[in-house]
């Protein structure tokens, strides 16, 4: 007779038990393929459960292949493979993950301030989607993202950035690294993408992801150089012209005409303008996208909200050229739309009632107050006769000039050893031998000012040679 230990205060069902029990005498041969098992009434009997216990296991293993039965007869082992010895069929363990190493001061990792989040407004316009858009919640959003989002975000690029866009031209994604796989898909895996150098590194990640012919082209003081983009013989070429990220260079007209220029020379060349960070424009007027100025739509704009609202806020969009948009909803419209309607909608209410605009404002306020704090600090601190700060009128960073004899590798190694977090700019070239030395970047969006006093000592102290 069968005979397992069932323990009723395990938490666990006494049919869930006995199951197991049999299925592992089945799998490990104790139990042989068509041997007879004991009626439902005398196996209840022996274990002192229930007929309906026993009844509910074998059922379950019978649901499963285990067993199988024959009328009047009874039920019966079925004839299973058994397993791989243990230690065979155990995978290999995970390496652990590796140890986030925690800093005193953290002048890399951009983030934002939970006080400049708009709380209360974000809180009442989610209620307000709620209670109005109950139906349309629980259905998908159009492939491009929803209307409401697509006119909003139309409407604040017309009034603000002086780009004539149409709505149905806007695709909306979770994030802009997906919207880079899109474009990778819509404009073919054969054609060859250039990437600024230096440039922000995930962006050639994902293109290498892709496997994709990546090349890499240098910039000069005006920018990504068309003389080595042409040397490089590419279709597309992808960058920042309002500001780029780590030099903060702004594009001049000149070198824009001259891309745009490339762009029409050859059919099949596009321009993907990402325009990440340029809302953070201190000095002057906002910078016109190359969008704008591109007769021959040849220029993909790509933008996020990131930045803006907060990084939780996986909510990028693209604008495509008519032309392009049409090949789009033909090869690549089967795709569902990545963020979900309930975001959307919010998002939605939140620019069509001028919130983002006073949100904009505000965070510019507040940054442009945080980056003169940064400065000022640096400039009071052990290191304000050694530091030269450079391109601190727009974006999220800023970069520092430090007079020192250090190698970069000695510059992070020595602050980390201080507990201060460093990037320099080497670290975003491709060619790290090449690049220049002893500049710092600066992502000021995220460092708390009241350790920055302390860091710089440190840091002063960590470099003194």
């Amino acid at each position: 007779m069968l005979t397992y230990p069932l323990n009723k205060e395990s938490g666990r069902s006494l049919y869930e038990q006995l199951y197991e029990g049999i299925r592992r005498d089945i799998l490990s041969g104790t139990l042989p393929a068509h041997q007879r098992l004991p009626s439902k009434r005398a196996l209840a009997q022996h274990l002192e459960v229930s007929i309906i216990t026993v009844q509910n296991a074998y059922e379950q293993l019978a649901a499963e292949g285990y067993i199988y039965s024959q009328e009047k007869r009874g039920y019966y082992v079925s004839p299973v493979e058994r397993p791989l010895q243990a230690a065979a069929r155990q995978p290999a363990p995970l390496p652990p993950e590796p140890e986030q190493k925690t800093y005193f001061l953290d002048l890399v990792t951009n983030s934002i301030d939970r006080a400049y989040f708009p709380f209360t407004v974000w809180a009442r316009l989610m209620r307000e989607t709620l209670l109005e858009r109950d139906k349309a919640l629980l259905q998908a959003a159009p492939y491009n993202g929803a209307e409401e989002l697509r006119r909003a975000i139309s409407d604040y690029l017309r009034q603000f950035r002086g780009m004539n866009v149409d709505s149905g031209q806007i695709i909306v994604g979770a994030g802009t690294e997906f919207l880079y796989s899109l474009l990778i898909q819509l404009l073919g895996r054969e054609k060859c993408y250039a990437v600024e150098d230096p440039g922000y590194s995930k962006i050639a990640e994902i293109y290498r992801s892709h496997q994709v012919d990546l090349r890499r082209v240098g910039l000069d003081e005006k920018g990504l150089s068309t003389r080595l983009l042409r040397r490089q013989e590419a279709d597309i070429v992808h960058l920042s012209p309002s500001h780029h990220y780590p030099t903060g260079i702004v594009m001049p007209i000149g070198r824009r005409q001259e891309l745009l220029r490339w762009a029409e020379e050859q059919e099949g060349r596009w321009i993907l303008e990402d325009d990440y960070d340029s809302e953070f424009r201190f000095v002057g007027r906002p910078i016109p996208t190359l969008f704008s100025i591109d007769e021959a739509q040849r220029v993909i704009y790509l933008n996020t909200f990131s930045k803006t609202i907060a990084p939780s806020i996986r909510i990028s969009y693209m604008i495509l050229p008519p032309r392009l948009m049409e090949v789009y909803r033909e090869k690549l419209g089967f795709y569902a739309c990545t963020v979900s309607g309930f975001e959307q909608y919010t998002l939605a209410k939140f620019m069509a009632q001028g919130r983002y605009e006073q949100h904009l404002s505000r965070m510019k306020a507040r940054y442009r107050q945080k980056r003169d704090a940064v400065i000022a600090m640096l400039r009071s601190s052990p290191l304000a006769d050694r530091v030269e700060i450079m391109e601190q009128d727009a974006g999220l960073h800023f970069l520092v000039r430090l007079d020192t004899r250090l190698p970069d590798a000695a510059l992070r190694s020595r602050a980390a050893e201080q507990g201060v977090r460093l990037a320099l700019l080497s670290d975003y070239y491709s060619a790290r031998s090449s690049a220049p030395q002893h500049i710092v970047v600066v992502n000021y969006s995220g460092i708390d000012l009241e350790r920055l006093p302390e860091g710089l000592r440190r840091l002063a102290q960590a470099w003194e040679e």
